[in-house]
């Protein structure tokens, strides 16, 4: 058996997503394992180099690991011939110079979205990578959940019949930060430093929508920042300068109508913080992180609108789940280790830059539909 070692470099991981769930729960994950299994006796070995600009965090993350590699240099990690991968996982303003650094240095690319804060920018690091020959990948992660997987399963077993459309619901209340703190960093609610609930989550509704229903044709927003004053992780107040929630409405390929709210300025009252219902003529589905529940066409109820009445029936209880029929590997790790599999043996993977970049188009046209109150249409893109 040969253990073939693939050395990458990670951006962020003294962050949130970047530690737990790039770091642990799929690499570190991978290695505790005994590596990722390539077929043939052979075993790739994946070896992470710390990368961030506060060397005792990033020491103590790999005390704590058992991990050989930190430093707060990228360029000299960059300019490393044995590191073969570069992981971002930082804030999205620095992402873009720093992945353009990397495909230069000629270092295959793995980045959390938004790839950029621009489509144009988004699109010409997919044009950098093409030219310069590395191989990439951006993650999507909400495609690989038990949810979203079972819902797949349902489409591609022509469930629905024709699909009509699709709703959304995202969000929960992010506290404001005065008496409780909040659970996101404040730079998410200030524009200048690249936040805002739009550039975050509409990359994710667009992979969404394009691998589940069909790639999106228009799209029209409100986009709002309903709680304009939060105070940051010191306890000091600040300006919200950027959207807190935002509610879109796409067309999709096909006629297909999608409508997703997302809200760091709600409640929650669903069964999980995101769910999607799917109705068509044959049938519908609520999807969510890990449950699916269906209601078919033969078994549909017939409602009976009386205002004068009280409800006799519990509406949910008259949905089906759909069993799992399997077990499901984390989503962050499943993808990574599709990646790395793309990077050692060349096996296909079409979630890259091109991709990255169409998210991020349909963020940065949803936000100028809100400001221009008008329903724009989203080009296809190209190299």
């Amino acid at each position: 058996m040969a253990r073939k070692t693939v050395r990458i470099a990670m951006n962020g991981v003294t962050g949130r997503m970047g530690y737990r769930q790039h770091l642990v729960r799929s690499l570190l994950a991978i290695r505790d394992e005994g590596g990722l299994d390539l077929g043939d006796g052979d075993v790739l070995w994946p070896e992470p180099v710390l990368v961030g600009r506060r060397e005792h965090a990033l020491k103590t993350l790999a005390d704590r690991h058992g991990l050989e590699h930190v430093s707060t240099d990228l360029d000299a990690v960059l300019a490393d011939p044995s590191v073969d991968v570069y992981f971002d996982a930082q804030v999205t303003l620095a992402r873009e110079d720093a992945i353009t650094r990397a495909i230069a240095a000629g270092k295959h690319i793995y980045t959390e979205k938004p790839t950029a804060t621009s489509a144009r920018g988004a699109l010409e690091l997919a044009r950098l990578a093409r030219d310069r020959g590395v191989k990439h990948g951006v993650v999507q992660d909400k495609l690989f959940l038990p949810g979203l997987l079972k819902l797949k399963r349902l489409i591609d077993g022509g469930f629905f019949g024709r699909i009509l459309s699709v709703r959304g619901e995202f969000g929960y209340w992010v506290f404001e930060g005065d008496w409780q703190p909040a659970q996101r960093p404040s730079w998410n609610y200030r524009a200048q430093d690249g936040g805002g609930v739009v550039l975050d989550m509409f990359p994710h509704w667009e992979y969404i929508l394009h691998e589940l229903f069909g790639r999106v044709e228009t799209v029209q927003a409100h986009v709002t920042t309903h709680i304009p004053r939060r105070w940051d992780e010191k306890g000091k107040a600040y300006e919200a300068t950027a959207d807190d929630a935002a509610y879109g409405i796409f067309g999709l390929e096909g006629g297909v109508v999608a409508q997703i709210n997302s809200s760091w300025a709600v409640r929650v009252n669903r069964d999980e913080l995101v769910e999607f219902q799917v109705d068509g003529t044959e049938g519908s589905a609520v999807a969510g992180l890990r449950e699916c529940r269906v209601q078919h066409r033969s078994a549909t109820p017939k409602p009976v609108w009386n205002p004068d009445q009280p409800a006799t029936e519990s509406f949910r209880d008259q949905w089906q789940p759909v069993p799992d029929n399997g077990e499901f590997a984390n989503g962050f790790r499943a993808q990574w280790e599709l990646f790395l599999r793309h990077v050692a043996l060349d096996e296909p993977y079409h979630w890259d830059l091109l991709a990255g970049a169409r998210g991020v188009q349909l963020a940065e046209l949803g936000l100028r539909a809100a400001a221009e109150g008008r329903r724009l249409d989203v080009p296809e893109l190209a190299l």
